[in-house]
């Protein structure tokens, strides 16, 4: 992984998976608007207050497992981190590099990538300490929940999305896939 991690970044990004360089595919109009969204209605009941924040597209490079053997350096679509967990710099600066998972990891499908990868990436983030995943499929207007040691929830429509418990913020599905929805 330290090889891979002094190689200039590429855009769209590539993750790194045991060993394996995946590209991840350019985000396309629905990709983005959830991506943009997600993070600004985040961040609107967060970030005044310093509870947390949300980062679009921001590599985390971590390592689980038995002697930390498995390395992954993965770019979820948003990365949300408790505002006490981000490792500011001396100087009270955002750094550019991330080297732990965030609490709250959300990625969206894109119609190129393999769902058990980018749910392998929130479940590899789960194992080393967030507290929540989301996994959206635009395709079919739904969002798995994922929590740590428990089974996933399949959630659609009107059901209410789990949040972490300093966030208030309340959103259903269908207010999330409600924002496709943008012209006149």
């Amino acid at each position: 992984m330290e090889e891979f991690l002094k190689l200039p970044e590429t855009k769209p990004a590539s993750e790194y998976i045991n060993g394996e360089i995946i590209p991840k595919p350019m985000p396309k109009g629905r990709h983005s608007r959830l991506q943009g969204k997600l993070g600004a209605v985040i961040n609107e009941v967060t970030e005044n207050e310093k509870i947390a924040y949300a980062f679009p597209e921001l590599r985390c490079s971590f390592s689980v497992g038995v002697a930390r053997r498995r390395h992954r350096s993965i770019v979820p679509d948003v990365a949300v981190f408790q505002w006490g967990r981000i490792p500011f710099t001396v100087d009270r600066e955002v750094p550019d590099n991330f080297e732990l998972p965030p609490d709250w990891t959300i990625e969206i499908l894109s119609p190129e990538q393999k769902p058990n990868k980018v749910i392998g990436n929130i479940l590899y983030c789960l194992k080393d300490g967030s507290r929540l995943g989301w996994f959206l499929d635009p395709n079919d207007f739904s969002i798995l929940a994922f929590l740590p040691e428990q089974q996933p929830v399949l959630l659609q429509g009107e059901d209410f999305l789990p949040v972490l418990p300093e966030i208030q913020l309340a959103l259903t599905v269908n207010q999330v896939f409600g924002w496709f929805k943008m012209g006149g």
